[in-house]
């Protein structure tokens, strides 16, 4: 177990019905970070859906934003680059106090990375990593591990090294919505989500396969 040997109370978890605004997402974010850096709230996951829109982190670059009037965009403080939210696809907002976890960005980072991977595996897909991009990634069938498709990506912002915005998972979004953005830089490959690759996981089965995996890589849950 990675992370949770100086972890003091549980992780709360949160699962917002319907979908939920990214302002409103950005301001609530912002106030529990704070509170978590004061002492004042508990580390907490929060699982949530928004409306369509792209997000563009600090490394994006105007050029590839193909289609601006498509969705709304929204410039944000996190890492990375271009990418789309949508329903169907589960956004997971990580807030956690990195100084009870070794202040280990790149650990971190690769945390993320293996929960995703351990979940995606509970549904027969095999998630992996690439040296030279952030994400979890899905070799394309028959094309001898020419290609990949994207199928989480991670983008995280720190601060007073506690960690905010976090993950999104496609489960089953409309993957035409991506038509507007070369997401994360990234031109030669695509996007995939579970259901294009033939598993039907409802969201219910994906979140508790996100909290089961979540507990194994970085501490106990409620």
């Amino acid at each position: 177990m990675l992370f949770a040997e100086q972890l003091a109370p549980p992780v709360g978890f949160e699962r917002e019905p319907g979908l939920v605004a990214y302002p409103e997402a950005v301001a609530r974010m912002e106030s529990l970070v704070a509170a978590i850096a004061e002492g004042k709230a508990p580390e907490t996951l929060w699982f949530l859906e928004h409306p369509p829109l792209y997000t563009a982190g600090t490394s994006a670059r105007d050029e590839d934003l193909i289609d601006p009037r498509r969705f709304p965009v929204y410039r944000t403080g996190r890492g990375g680059q271009f990418t789309y939210h949508g329903p169907g696809q589960r956004v997971v907002y990580v807030m956690l106090d990195l100084s009870r976890r070794g202040r280990d960005l790149r650990a971190f980072v690769r945390g993320l990375e293996q929960w995703l991977i351990d979940s995606l595996a509970e549904f027969g897909v095999k998630g992996e990593r690439r040296g030279d991009r952030v994400g979890v990634w899905v070799a394309r069938p028959n094309t001898e591990g020419e290609l990949e498709d994207k199928i989480a990506a991670i983008g995280i912002r720190i601060r007073r090294w506690v960690s905010f915005h976090g993950v999104s998972l496609n489960v089953d979004p409309d993957l035409s919505h991506y038509g507007g953005i070369i997401a994360c830089g990234v031109a030669r490959h695509g996007i995939t989500s579970l259901h294009a690759l033939g598993c039907r996981a409802s969201m219910d089965e994906v979140d508790a396969a996100l909290q089961r995996n979540f507990q194994k890589v970085f501490g106990l849950m409620p």
